[in-house]
């Protein structure tokens, strides 16, 4: 790999500004250039050769390399930058013979992946994880850079399933997991059938590892070259939730299909930890409070399932994001006594509220202001409850409850 690259990032979405960040780190001169002239950059780019509000394809096509947003990917511009054979995967394409997992889904995802890597690292692998930068890693580039600059025994991809045909094109998958397809990015989507259609394509000619409780995963098994369905498994977890059962279940496949000893696959699920951001139980002044990532009505749903909850707690989507509404109908269906509102990405907990009420909901409503207020409701409800769950929206905000609920639980309040 050649530092003095000049790298083209063509579009600022959040995995384009990851990759930005990641080829600086490598020490890469770079252009970087998006449509939208308002985009919000931090003080790094102040290092880049940066267009907002137009590409200049001279500068793009006189890279060495280009990194191409996965929302551009099946675009005019997308489809005549593939045919240069500058795209990064292309350049720097030594990674690619890296025994390679892909694990894709509307749920599950990042602990499915942490949990095959706790898995094969036990069994003595060199392990790198990665992928999905909106699921908390740094971005299919980071992944790309850091497999081509040292050795690893396995690539672990987490792959949004909005970036399907990027990660086809970018990685040679030699397992895919599937957990689940649900009601997600239905923006992008469109529907349900569209999701499926995008993902037998995504499973051509690959072994995939499916989940058979998944009445639209099994419809679509046969687009797989070989398929291996996973059902919950029957180790003893420490982690909460009977949808974990299926994720350990999948990272018990992959291992299987790596001829890992059970005695490592038994020995590293039942010893896994919760992963920071996704859901958690934790004990408060006598409550059980679950908290963690629920930011689409799928998973909304599982978490719901779990038992009967006194006090939901949800932050509220962005305005446009009408689809992610849904998990309020899931609100609704649970029957809480209480349902607290807080701004999770955007000030839309007055429409919330106005969508439980229109849905016929029945129980209190609080309108939560911030991050503080809705501690203080928790700790307030949490000596009157026995189980509240915080969920829905605004993953930031959400940690930061949960690192505040921690200190309160360690040294009292």
């Amino acid at each position: 790999m050649v530092d003095t690259m000049k790298i083209a990032v063509v579009g600022l979405g959040v995995e384009g500004k990851n990759a930005v960040k990641s080829l600086l780190d490598y020490g890469f001169d770079v252009y970087a250039s998006d449509m939208d002239e308002n985009i919000e950059v931090d003080s790094s780019f102040d290092n880049i050769d940066l267009d907002l509000g137009h590409h200049d394809l001279d500068k793009i096509y006189s890279a060495d390399a280009v990194v191409l947003s996965p929302a551009l990917w099946n675009t005019e511009l997308g489809r005549r930058l593939r045919k240069k054979n500058k795209i990064l995967s292309d350049v720097l394409e030594g990674y690619k013979s890296i025994f390679t997992v892909g694990v894709t889904g509307t749920n599950g995802k990042t602990t499915t992946c942490l949990m095959i890597k706790d898995i094969l690292e036990m069994a003595g692998l060199n392990v790198l994880v990665g992928g999905n930068a909106g699921g908390g890693f740094d971005g299919y580039t980071k992944l790309i850079l850091e497999a081509s600059k040292n050795n690893f025994n396995i690539l672990i991809v987490e792959v949004c399933d909005m970036t399907l045909d990027f990660c086809d094109y970018t990685f040679d998958f030699d397992i895919v997991v599937v957990t689940n397809i649900g009601r997600d990015h239905l923006n992008v989507h469109h529907s349900l059938k569209n999701y499926q259609k995008s993902l037998c394509r995504f499973l051509e000619s690959k072994t995939a590892i499916l989940n058979k409780n998944d009445v639209f995963l099994s419809e679509i098994a046969y687009c797989a070259d070989k398929a291996i369905l996973f059902g919950e498994t029957n180790k003893k977890l420490k982690v909460f939730g009977r949808f974990n059962l299926l994720n350990a279940a999948a990272a018990e496949e992959v291992a299987k299909a790596l001829n890992i000893p059970d005695k490592y696959i038994k020995e590293s699920l039942e010893n896994f930890e919760d992963v920071r951001g996704r859901s958690t139980m934790m004990k408060l002044f006598g409550s059980n409070i679950i908290i963690g990532k629920t930011d689409n009505a799928d998973a909304a749903a599982a978490v719901f399932g779990e038992r009967k909850f006194d006090v939901i707690i949800i932050g509220t989507p962005r305005k446009n994001e009408l689809y992610r509404f849904d998990i309020l109908k899931e609100v609704i269906k649970a029957n809480p006594d209480i349902v607290g509102l807080f701004p999770g990405l955007d000030e839309t907990t007055d429409l919330a509220s106005n969508i439980l009420k229109s849905g016929s909901y029945k129980g209190e409503i609080r309108l939560l202001k911030d991050v503080s207020d809705v501690t203080d409701f928790v700790i307030k409800c949490s000596r009157v409850y026995k189980n509240i769950v915080i969920g829905g929206n605004g993953q930031t905000k959400i940690l930061e409850i949960q690192n505040i609920l921690k200190h309160k639980k360690i040294y009292g309040s």
